[in-house]
């Protein structure tokens, strides 16, 4: 008779099972990562077991549909990257490294929320499985928040949390910091395991789109910057935002990767300071208060950050290296990108820079992830290894082919109105080759006062650089 298997091993990196243990995870790759979890005593063994079928009431798809209603929180960013506001039953997950501010946002957008009366219908509530009430409410009174009539809490069991929410009928946005200091008493894993944080969140999602309030969930993030836990907690929520930023820098960029309710290439964009997080209404000229234009290897990109024109400064540094590999490092940008660029200047532009160390820069601790950046990075690197200055007033954006083509960009109109409201008077872009000039039902001179010069080729700017 072959005895009864009382425990599972479960990665907890991906929430893969195995049968035994091993040091590498055969999914992810990740190493040390698996242990040994027991088996919930109560696991369901068959479909429907203890209540009969029913019926699927299906409707027509052209049927109609109600608008939803929105809860505005008073943060301008927050509600742009959810789309408008918080949405009543929805599940969001905000994830971040150690420090980034995610509770500090959290609680002034709970502040925010009681102090307009935009949760109209319900209060905040903000439940801390890490801290205190005593910690939250220094945290509260560092942040001048005291005075917000928020309920605290602090409580790491799932089975009270979900009591005191049923029972409560005012629940209007519930904050839980964090969902892997949460536990099911009836698996007898240790909080945090992958069995622990997919049935806690899967209880608490339950109860919100029942009871119809906001849940916002904070989740930690494992050293290569995802969520930890497992994917299938990404899948059960409505959103996932992520905060971003360099711990050395002061912005942050909150920014969706998954939204059921709204766009998912809009970023927000925070500032932190001594009295906590303060929006940024005009990020480009905040990435843009510190140029000095007295240095080589300096350019200005114009970006697009979902419906956003966004400037910031692309900085390289050549340097010849005395290594048998020169160094490529990158902050900001995708190397793999880097490697390109400089292959497609070498091969197609006659521009050596094997035996160099290169170092590139996003200028704010800003990730700048879209092609179209390859040409401001081309004239960064074409600019300090000539030791020439590209003219301050001259913004730069377009995409380059493997043959040095210079291709188009999408949103070109929306750029080059950004450039010029912000006083460039010059930009190098791609050739339009008979596009549009502007939108339609865009005004006429968008970027008046904005020479444009377009170019097909990396071989024209370099000419155009003084470059080599």
């Amino acid at each position: 008779m072959v005895a009864k298997r009382t425990s599972q091993f479960v990665c907890q990196s991906c929430g893969a099972v195995t049968a035994k243990w091993s040091g590498r995870c055969e999914s992810c790759g990740e190493w040390n990562a698996i242990i040994e979890e027991p088996l919930a005593s109560g696991a369901p063994g068959g479909l429907g077991r203890g209540r009969a079928a029913q019926k699927l009431d299906f409707q027509a798809l052209d049927g109609p549909a109600e608008s939803i209603p929105r809860r505005t929180t008073g943060i301008a960013e927050l509600d742009r990257v959810c789309g408008g506001g918080l949405v009543a039953g929805s599940a969001v997950l905000i994830g971040g490294d150690p420090g980034i501010g995610k509770s500090t946002l959290l609680l002034q957008a709970a502040a925010g929320l009681a102090g307009t009366g935009a949760a109209a219908g319900g209060v905040c509530s903000y439940i801390s499985g890490e801290e205190s009430v005593d910690q939250v409410r220094l945290r509260a009174r560092r942040l001048g928040l005291s005075g917000a009539s928020v309920r605290l809490a602090s409580a790491t069991s799932v089975r009270d949390i979900a009591a005191s929410l049923d029972a409560a009928a005012d629940a209007g946005v519930v904050i839980v910091d964090s969902v892997q200091t949460l536990y099911v008493d009836s698996l007898d894993s240790a909080p945090g395991t992958v069995a622990q944080v997919r049935a806690s969140a899967q209880e608490l999602i339950r109860l919100a789109k029942s009871r119809g309030f906001t849940l916002f969930l904070v989740g930690h993030v494992t050293k290569e910057g995802v969520l930890a836990g497992p994917r299938v907690l990404e899948h059960m929520v409505d959103t996932v935002l992520y905060f971003e930023g360099e711990r050395g820098h002061q912005f942050r960029i909150l920014r969706a990767v998954k939204n059921r309710f709204g766009p998912t290439d809009e970023i927000g964009v925070f500032e932190m300071t001594d009295a906590g997080l303060c929006e940024v209404a005009n990020p480009s000229a905040l990435f843009l208060a510190e140029r000095r234009g007295t240095a080589s290897g300096v350019t200005v990109f114009a970006g697009i950050e979902g419906t956003r024109p966004l400037l910031v400064e692309i900085q390289a540094l050549v340097s010849a290296s005395p290594l048998a590999t020169p160094r490529r490092a990158v902050v900001g940008w995708d190397s793999a990108r880097l490697a390109m660029v400089l292959a497609v200047l070498e091969a197609r532009c006659g521009l050596v820079l094997a035996g160099k160390d290169i170092y590139l820069n996003v200028a704010g601790g800003l990730k700048v992830s879209e092609p179209a950046a390859d040409l401001a990075v081309a004239g960064a690197l074409v600019s300090a290894a000539g030791g020439t200055l590209v003219p301050e007033d001259t913004v730069i954006f377009g995409e380059i082919g493997l043959s040095g083509e210079v291709r188009s960009v999408g949103q070109t109109d929306t750029r080059l109105k950004e450039a010029a409201k912000l006083g460039f008077s010059r930009a190098l872009i791609p050739s339009q080759r008979g596009r549009r000039t502007a939108p339609v039902g865009a005004p006429a001179g968008a970027a008046e006062g904005l020479k444009v010069d377009e170019i097909d080729h990396l071989r024209e700017m370099i000419d155009r650089l003084g470059g080599n």
